[in-house]
C-alpha cells in the first residue's frame, strides 16, 4: 500500500527516527525509576534532567522553572486551574479568549461551575485579540489572562507580548497555551512577560503523551494531582522518563532546524494556496494573511462541507482536517471560525492543510492536482450550488 500523503501535522507529528532512538533504552536497559538513589534512578534522573534544561533554553529560562506533565491539555488544566484555586479567596475572575483550543476553554467552563467569573474576548475577522479589549476587560478580581500564542485551526498568531504586558501592568498573571507554536516559533518568555506556558511533545516530531508547563518562579499554583514530591511538588507521579527524552531530543532539533523550516514550509503552504485559487473558485483563506504558523493553511470552500472534501481526498490517501482533532467528529461548525465572523454555510467548508518537514513539492501539486475534481463533483451533488 502507498504511504498517504500527511497534512495534518497541527494534530500530531511522527516521531524523528533521533527521538525514537533516544527514548528506546529507556524502556528496555536504562528502565530506573527517576527518584530512586540508586544507579539506574541516576540514570533516569540524568535524561529527565536533561530535556528539562533543552526546554529551559528553548524558552530562554531556568530548567527548574519546566514542569513536565502528560500533555499540553494537563499542561492548560494546571494553569489556568492551578492559579484560579491559588487565588479563590481573593479573585475569581479570568479572561480568555473565544477561540481557545478546548483544553483552556473547557477548564474555564468548569471553574465557571466553581462560582468563577470567565470573560471570553472576541477577535476580529482574523482571530486577533484587540488589546484594547483585554485591557478593558480586566477588574480587581481577576487573577489570570490565558490567550493562545497561535491558533491550531488557522494558525493566526496573537500579539502575545502586547497582551501580557498589559496583564503585567495590571498585575495579573498571563498565560499561553503555546502548543501550535512551540518549536515552530523563538519564543523568549523573558522578553514576552509570560508568567505560565504549555508546549507538548507530540506536535513538534517528539512522542505522544508527554508536555511540559512553564510556572515563573514566585507563581503559586495548586496542583491537580497529589501523592510523592515530584516535578516541585506540583505534579504528582512517577515521570515517563523515555517519553521526556525524546522530548527533549525532538526540542534540540527543533531549535537547530526553526529558521530553515520556517522557510521551507511557507514556500510549500503559500504554493499550495496558490494553486488551489488559481484553479478553485469560492475559496476563501481562514485566518491572517501573514501573521500566522508557517505551515497553516485554512481554507473555506463555498457551496459544500468539509467533512466531504476530507473524506474524497482520504480515499485518494491525501490526510487532512476540517479543524482541531479534540474536536472531531461533531457537525457543529469550528467555533474558531465562527468566533471570528465567518458565516455558517462557508464555515462548514473549511479544512486545514497543516504541513510538515517531510511534505515535499511534489505532494503539494499532487494535492492541488486531485482537489479541484473533488470540488467540482461536490459541488455539482450540493442542493446549495
Amino acid at each position: 500500500m502507498k504511504e498517504p500523503i500527511y497534512f495534518d501535522h497541527n494534530a500530531t507529528t511522527s516521531a524523528h527516527l533521533e527521538v525514537f532512538k533516544v527514548m528506546e533504552p529507556f524502556y528496555k536497559d536504562v528502565y530506573g525509576n527517576a527518584s530512586s538513589l540508586h544507579v539506574k534512578g541516576r540514570q533516569a534522573r540524568e535524561a529527565v534532567d536533561e530535556a528539562r534544561q533543552e526546554i529551559g533554553d528553548f524558552l530562554q529560562t531556568e530548567p527548574e522553572d519546566i514542569l513536565f506533565t502528560s500533555g499540553g491539555t494537563e499542561a492548560d488544566n494546571m494553569a489556568v486551574k492551578g492559579v484560579a484555586w491559588a487565588n479563590k479567596d481573593k479573585k475569581r475572575h479570568i479572561i480568555t479568549s473565544s477561540i481557545e483550543h478546548a483544553a483552556v476553554l473547557t477548564a474555564c467552563k468548569q471553574l465557571e461551575k466553581e462560582g468563577f467569573e470567565v470573560a471570553y474576548l472576541p477577535v476580529d475577522k482574523y482571530g486577533l485579540i484587540d488589546p484594547a479589549q483585554l485591557k478593558e476587560a480586566i477588574k480587581k478580581e481577576t487573577c489570570l489572562v490565558t490567550i493562545m500564542y497561535a491558533n491550531n485551526e488557522v494558525g493566526t498568531v496573537e500579539p502575545i507580548k502586547e497582551l501580557a504586558k498589559i496583564a503585567r501592568q495590571e498585575r495579573v498573571l498571563f498565560h499561553t497555551d503555546a502548543v501550535q507554536a512551540f518549536g515552530k516559533l523563538p519564543i523568549n518568555v523573558g522578553d514576552l512577560g509570560i508568567d505560565l506556558l504549555s508546549v507538548s511533545a507530540h506536535k513538534i516530531y517528539g512522542p505522544k503523551g508527554v508536555g511540559a508547563l512553564f510556572v515563573k518562579k514566585g507563581v503559586k499554583i495548586i496542583p491537580l494531582m497529589h501523592g510523592g514530591h515530584h516535578e516541585r511538588r506540583l505534579r504528582a507521579g512517577t515521570e515517563n522518563v523515555g517519553g521526556i527524552a525524546g522530548f527533549g531530543k525532538a526540542v534540540s532539533l527543533a531549535r537547530k532546524n526553526i529558521d530553515k523550516q520556517t522557510k521551507y514550509l511557507t514556500s510549500l503552504r503559500d504554493s499550495l494556496h496558490k494553486q488551489i485559487t488559481e484553479k478553485i473558485t469560492e475559496v476563501y483563506l481562514n485566518g491572517h494573511p501573514t501573521q500566522r504558523l508557517s505551515n497553516t493553511l485554512n481554507l473555506s470552500f463555498r457551496f459544500i462541507e468539509g467533512e466531504s472534501i476530507m473524506l474524497n481526498l482520504d480515499l485518494k490517501g491525501i490526510c487532512v482536517s476540517t479543524g482541531s482533532a479534540c474536536t472531531s467528529g461533531t457537525l457543529e461548525p469550528s467555533h474558531v471560525l465562527t468566533a471570528m465572523g465567518i458565516p455558517v454555510d462557508i464555515a462548514q467548508g473549511s479544512i486545514r492543510f497543516s504541513l510538515g518537514s517531510k511534505n515535499t513539492q511534489r505532494e503539494i501539486d499532487h494535492c492541488a492536482s486531485v482537489l479541484p475534481e473533488i470540488i467540482e463533483k461536490l459541488r455539482k451533488m450540493s442542493p446549495l450550488t
